[in-house]
Parts: structure tokens; sequence; C-alpha cells
């Protein structure tokens, strides 16, 4: 164990609870948690209380596994509860597999001293206390859980704070970046989604003395976000109100637009809701924007340019990443040139291309669908932290071309055929260079996701994202059809880039 335990009153039961939800969003697989204590120090109350909140179900039957000594459940993350108390010898441990259970899922062990040096070393350690008819729970661990731990007791202070101490906490979801989510739940009060968004350093330089963050633009806080949901939201979009912020720490709660998925229950895409959506599109287009955005604190927010460079290094992900693994092999130097050549070749067609506010990832899983609503108000948007000014047809091209729902050929002409006729009462559109902007755009996002989906998968230990790789090898294959993708076109097919990747 490394570092000063963590000191925690618990006054009540709930006390007790809220510890056990705050632990379970702390947890991650691999952890093995001993809970030491007296009788009636209150171990199987907060074990019971962790594994609830994992499962997000408070009627969820957790018996005390004292006679069976393990109870497993599997959930999301799946969870060991072990009871040692009537453990017979350590050596029975042997006949459990205690090592296995915890290798894709957490242990919870109660008593794990009767388990002596056959139980595992422990992750975190948590000692239960009582005192004048209350609990106290220290808690000490391996310096990454502790880290992890603090983060989520962190939560739990600002949520106090900002008078949702009370608040249910429970896993809502993760993206490709760093941020989290959850949803917070307070009786008498509408659910709020936490979003956890810790600052984080740029990463090696990768060129020119840059990491590959700034020179991609991407949000490394959340004053991004709150600074385009101002500005979104004040322009009339359905944006999440922001009720709580903590831009140093990076913690928002912010409102809950609704559960309403843009698909279909079968993840199948709905032509009625994505023509709404390219309107929604060329309404945000249709406006002029500002390029700083002032904010309480003294915090500014300036809007990157989506310029040539954070292009080039994107796209470039598909050589970092996917060809590589479809080849087996690194990428030498003079195929990245020939590469970047035939991309700066197909950039500069861009310099007459229409430019606005470009949101980045409007595709299903950023937008939500409220059919209670009327017009615009009808599409939430909740994935706009990385937005730049550049060539608004890469949205439209990110809406059409969705990464995640099959969209086909004709349904991608019904969604740019709904953008360019709400455009087209707008003076100064032209549809011929929006299309030859859309089709480099969509090249050039499907670029990057291949090799981003695949940097998932090898680097980030996150495969799910590889099964939509047949999907986005396609969208390419569609755009690099025009014309103006003729240099890059005729280079993947001399290096056979639409290959399938490697499982």
């Amino acid at each position: 164990m490394a570092g000063s335990p963590i000191d925690i009153a618990l006054p009540d039961e709930a006390a007790t609870q809220r510890l056990g939800e705050d632990l379970a969003r702390a947890l991650r697989p691999g952890d093995m948690v001993h809970l030491r204590g007296d009788l009636g120090a209150g171990k199987t109350t907060l074990a019971r209380a962790v594994i609830r909140a994992v499962a997000d179900d408070e009627g969820l039957e957790v018996p005390s596994p004292t006679f069976t000594l393990v109870q497993s459940y599997e959930l999301r993350l799946p969870v060991h509860h072990l009871d040692l108390y009537r453990l017979g010898t350590p050596d029975e441990l042997d006949e459990l597999g205690v090592e296995e259970l915890a290798e894709d899922g957490v242990a919870l062990v109660e008593w794990p001293e009767h388990g002596g040096d056959a139980l595992p070393r422990a992750t975190l350690v948590v000692e239960l206390t009582q005192e004048d008819g209350a609990r106290r729970a220290a808690i000490e661990g391996a310096p990454p859980a502790m880290e992890r731990v603090s983060r989520s007791l962190d939560i739990r202070r600002f949520l106090h704070d900002a008078g949702w101490g009370a608040a249910h906490r429970r896993y809502l979801q993760g993206d490709a970046s760093t941020r989290t989510y959850e949803t917070v739940t307070l009786a008498g009060q509408a659910p709020r989604i936490l979003m956890d968004a810790p600052a984080h350093s740029s990463g090696p330089p990768v060129r020119d003395g840059k990491p590959y963050a700034q020179i991609a633009h991407i949000a490394e806080s959340v004053t991004p976000f709150v600074a385009i949901d101002r500005m979104l939201g004040e322009a009339g979009f359905a944006v999440p109100a922001i009720h709580a912020a903590d831009l140093d720490v990076g913690l928002l709660l912010i409102e809950h637009l609704g559960g309403g998925a843009f698909p279909d229950p079968a993840g199948k895409p709905i032509t009625e809701r994505y023509e709404a959506a390219a309107e929604l599109l060329a309404a945000v287009h249709a406006r002029s924007w500002p390029r700083e955005i002032a904010l309480d604190g003294g915090h500014v927010h300036r809007i990157p340019d989506f310029d040539r460079q954070a292009m080039l290094i994107e796209v470039e992900l598909l050589l970092d990443w996917y060809l590589p693994d479809i080849t087996g092999k690194p990428v030498d130097d003079r195929l990245r040139r020939d590469y970047v050549a035939a991309w700066n070749t197909v950039l500069d067609r861009l310099a007459g291309a229409q430019t606005s506010v470009v949101l980045r990832d409007f595709h299903s899983p950023n937008i939500i669908w409220r059919a209670e609503r009327q017009g615009l108000d009808r599409l939430g948007i909740i994935d706009f932290q990385d937005a730049m000014l550049g060539p608004a047809a890469y949205d439209v091209a990110s809406l059409a071309l969705d990464a995640r729902v099959t969209i086909s050929p004709a349904l991608e002409a019904a969604i740019v055929s709904a953008y360019t006729r709400a455009r087209a009462a707008a003076s100064g559109f032209d549809k011929a260079s929006f299309e030859e902007a859309y089709a480099i755009m969509g090249a050039q996002r499907n670029a990057k996701i291949m090799g981003l989906f695949v940097r998932l998968h090898r680097r980030d230990g996150k495969p799910a994202y590889r099964d939509h790789l047949p999907r986005v090898r396609e969208y390419l294959a569609r755009c690099l059809e025009h014309p103006a993708l003729e240099p890059v076109a005729r280079f993947c097919a001399a290096h056979d880039l639409l290959k399938q990747a490697r499982a």
C-alpha cells in the first residue's frame, strides 16, 4: 500500500450506501478490494451497495456469502463477493479460484485476514470501524486505484456543493475520449447528467514540437463544452442547460435531454429523423458565429480553425494504425510522403468551400430524439466540445455517413438533399461547391475514423470499435468515387488501403 489513507465519516446507513456507489464508480476490472472490520461494522452493507450500484438495481437480492464463500454477479462489470469468515484453511482459496475471479471483474472480500498469504494482494483496502453509533471508513491502496477513488469522492463533493449530495450515481457511458458520464438522480428532481472530463496533458510531441491533440484541436478541458453550449443555447438550439460547473477540476452537472435514441430500437436509421437533423445543420450553417466566447470567471474560449494541419494529422491516423494493422509492418517515409501529397492536392480544392462552426461529431450517438417536441427542438445535441470553424460540409458528412449506423446510398442522398434544400433559401449557397466539399470532407473523416477505430482497439483496449470498420471502409469508398478525390483514390487503390483489418 502507498500514500495516506482516505478517512470518511459515515454517520448513517445512507452514507455507507453512498460510499458504496462512489466505490462502484471507481472500480475497474482486476480490482481486489479487501473489506476489513469487526462484526457489524458494515462490510456486507457496503458490499451490497457496490453490487447494486454496478447492477443499477436498488432491489437486487444480495445475500451474504457466509456459507457459500463466494457469490458472483455477471454484470456490466462482473462482481464476485467473497466472505471468508468460515474459511477452513487458506488452502481452500485455491478451489475457489480467487485469482481468476478478479481477472475480468472485481472481487469484494470480507474477512480477508482469514485468507492469509493465499489471498492475492489487495488493490484497495477499506477498514470499517464503529464509534458512538456511527461508522468510519479508512481507504488505502495502490496509487492508480487511490487516484480513481479520490476522483470519485471529488465528484461526490461536487454534487454536494450543487445541492445533490444525496443523489444516486449510475454509470451511463464512456466514449472514444477520456470523458465519462453518469446519470444522477435525486428524489423529486428530474435526472441529470454528470460529465467527468478531467483536464489532461496533450501527450508527447509528434510534429513540430506539438502533440497530436494540439494539432488536431481536441478539447483538453470542459471549458470548450461550456462555451459552445452557451453559444448554441443562446441561438435557440437544444443543448443541455448547465446546472453546476467546475472548469478547473473538469466536472459538469448538466440537463438530461432525454433518453430518445436517434435510430430505432434495432439500431436502424429513420429517414425522417436524419432529414430533420440535416435541416438542423442547415440552420446552424446559415448563421454567423463568434470567434471568441467569454465565460464567467475570466475564461475565454477561442474556437480554433479546422486548418490543413488538423486535417492532415487526422488522415494520417490511417497510416499510423490501420495500414500497419492490415500489412503487419510500419509505414515507410516514402509512402507517407506520397499519401500526404495526394491529400494536399485534394485539400487545395477546399479554398472556396463555405465555412461555419463545425460540431465535428454530429452523428447518431450525439443526437437525442425528442418526439414530444416540435421543429428543431426535437433534436437534442450533446457532443460539441471539439467544435471548430471550417468547411460546413464536414458536419453533413458526419451525419450522412454515420459511423455507428449503416446508411444506404439512397438514404445518404436523401439526407444531403434535405440539407441542400434547406440551404438553397439562403443567398450565396453554391450546391456544386458544397457537393465537392462534402465528398472531400467525407473522405477525410472516414480515413481518420479507420485509423482511430483501430487505435481504440489495439492501444486503448476498446475492441467494439473495430466492429464498425466495414461500414466506415464502405463510406470511404463511396467518397473516393468523386472526381475531386482522384489523387487519394489512386493512392488507396495502389496500396490496397480498403482491405479488411486483422481481427
